[in-house]
């Protein structure tokens, strides 16, 4: 069974589910079939583990650096499990390009290159928007694409953390904000 909630932030209506125990996802209002990814029934029901997460996030829209005090368990494949965990290694109000998640799993697994769209592809499927942040992966020449929550939520939430935007554009395919 996964419980959800609905969190009223800034960028929009959130919805955290959870197991009861971990955070399972979060996901922005426009992102569809998000219930179908965690196979499992999803019930509206507190569980105590969401005053911890709103917690959390009152303070990272408030513009603090809050630590993660509650277990995160997105599911997905072995390959997406590794790029996910080198989202949460990106330091708040840092960002870093596909190409260099790239190369540190390449390194990691001794082969010499990988391919920066399939770290993008892992990116995009990222369950727990915001906490694992897949906001701060850019294109290698400054563009501020592939992030489900839209181009406009990617850009306030790098606005929050204070990034320096100067390098950065928004690709002509894209929503502009």
């Amino acid at each position: 069974m996964q419980y959800k909630m609905t969190y009223k932030s800034p960028v929009g209506d959130l919805t955290i589910t959870t197991d009861g125990q971990n955070v399972t996802g979060l996901w922005f209002e426009n992102q569809q079939n998000y219930e179908s990814l965690l196979n499992d029934t999803v019930k509206e029901q507190y569980q105590p583990i969401f005053d911890k997460v709103t917690h959390w996030l009152d303070e990272y829209f408030s513009g603090n650096k809050p630590a993660i005090n509650f277990p995160l368990k997105p599911t997905g494949t072995d390959f997406r499990m590794t790029v996910w965990s080198k989202l949460q290694a990106i330091p708040y109000g840092k960002t870093v390009t596909y190409g260099e998640v790239a190369q540190q799993i390449a390194n990691e697994r001794g082969q010499t290159k990988m391919s920066a769209q399939a770290v993008g592809g892992a990116v995009g499927s990222n369950p727990i928007s915001i906490i694992i942040p897949c906001h701060r992966v850019v294109g290698a020449n400054g563009s501020l694409t592939g992030f489900g929550g839209g181009i406009e939520r990617k850009v306030k939430l790098l606005n929050i953390e204070e990034v320096n935007m100067s390098a950065f554009h928004v690709p002509s395919h894209s929503t502009k904000p």
